[in-house]
């Protein structure tokens, strides 16, 4: 197996650990932010396709679909385009909210399978490629592949955990 293989087969396991998390959860108790700094379900599966998203993109040198694919206007979410989720003040994270689960699931569908499409294409030898000088140690394509994964997988649980706080199970 090779590595992206695994990269594969560990970013699908996070898909299908938040999309049984939300199947549990109506999409009031998804919306919701059980404390002021841990974030809904919702923010957590929105920004995790987010996040796959917008890196997978860099990486292949295309627009996120974001963008491109109209989930902008979709979602309609009161913050710009531009916004680093990732630093998300609570008051931020609260205005991630949905009204139809099926909106984020396709979100997440669709990033996951950019993600997916990508890893399919690297090879091996591309993997210790560095694609980003601006740090130290300047990053490799697998260091950058292993962070988006890693994201994925750490979000999924914290979506699992902010589930049980909101529904008390």
């Amino acid at each position: 197996m090779h590595a992206t293989q695994l990269l594969s087969a560990t970013v699908e396991r996070a898909q299908e650990r938040l999309l049984d998390t939300l199947e549990q959860m109506t999409v009031a108790e998804a919306n919701t932010m059980p404390q002021p700094l841990i974030k809904s379900v919702t923010w957590l599966v929105w920004h995790t396709a987010r996040e796959m998203d917008y890196q997978i993109a860099d990486l292949k040198g295309i627009q996120p679909l974001w963008i491109r694919a109209g989930w902008s206007q979709k979602f309609a979410l009161d913050l710009p385009d531009a916004t680093q989720d990732w630093s998300h003040s609570p008051e931020e994270a609260a205005k991630v909210i949905i009204i139809d689960k099926a909106l984020l699931i396709g979100y997440l569908a669709d990033a996951l399978q950019l993600t997916l499409d990508y890893l399919a294409e690297v090879t091996d030898e591309s993997l210790l490629e560095i694609i980003d000088e601006n740090w130290t140690p300047a990053v490799t394509r697998e260091a950058r592949l292993v962070s988006i994964v890693d994201d994925a997988v750490m979000h999924s649980g914290q979506a699992v955990y902010t589930r049980r706080m909101v529904m008390g199970k």
